[in-house]
């Protein structure tokens, strides 16, 4: 499967979403701050660059690597005794984001496209929600039913599944559904050597390393990887 370079509607629509008022970021540059920059051809045009050259050296850069993970205290709790009692926010460059939103998107059309992703799998799919998995559950007893057969079903979560990811197997994956090792190298990289640094109040600590955050306020791109993982179930 050929990973083609980026084009500029990828990221003019990639970017409309995002709300311009969001919460300051590393970087300080803001979804408002960036979708101004984008207007600007020869900005745009400089970014895809980055992003294309990013899979042409199979090298994530260490600079959309760093995060803030903001500590803030969950509200009416008896006591803030006890790590529950709080919850991490994770925030990463603006620029990174949107590169990952759009790699995010390019990685569900072309594994959807080859057929890669069973069709019985909604998880983290666009166009697919829980009303889908209610009509496939539906369909599934009505069926059994024709056939005077029970239909049981087993629902469990897997706590930590992003973090917890083997690489080796990631790559492995991307390999069966068709990409080459290019792309399969660079989410090797893109995976490891993560910093983060803690707020708490006015308090900051230095940046130190960390296994990469998982999900929590970055966007669609570890869940795509997540349902490319799972695909290998279906």
């Amino acid at each position: 499967m050929t990973w083609l370079k980026f084009s500029e509607e990828e990221f003019t629509h990639a970017i409309t979403n995002y709300n311009d008022s969001s919460a300051l970021v590393p970087n300080k540059v803001i979804w408002g701050h960036l979708k101004c920059i984008l207007k600007d051809k020869s900005c745009l045009r400089n970014i895809i660059s980055i992003a294309n050259t990013c899979f042409d050296l199979s090298h994530w850069p260490n600079y959309f690597k760093k995060s803030s993970t903001i500590v803030i205290l969950k509200p009416n709790k008896p006591s803030y005794d006890s790590v529950k009692s709080f919850r991490p926010i994770v925030l990463l460059n603006t620029l990174g984001k949107l590169i990952e939103k759009v790699i995010g998107e390019r990685l569900q059309f072309q594994v959807i496209s080859n057929n890669f992703i069973h069709q019985s799998q909604l998880g983290g799919l666009k166009f697919k929600s829980t009303t889908d998995a209610g009509i496939v559950l539906t369909h599934i007893i009505r069926t059994g039913w024709i056939k005077h057969l029970l239909t049981s079903s087993l629902a469990f979560d897997i706590a930590q599944f992003f973090p917890s990811l083997n690489h080796c197997l990631l790559s492995l994956i991307l390999d069966k559904a068709g990409f080459g090792p290019r792309v399969a190298n660079f989410f090797s990289n893109y995976l490891v050597n993560r910093k983060t640094s803690y707020f708490w109040n006015n308090f900051c600590f230095t940046f130190f390393q960390c296994q990469y955050q998982g999900r929590s306020r970055i966007g669609p791109f570890p869940n795509s990887l997540c349902f490319i993982s799972f695909s290998i179930f279906s």
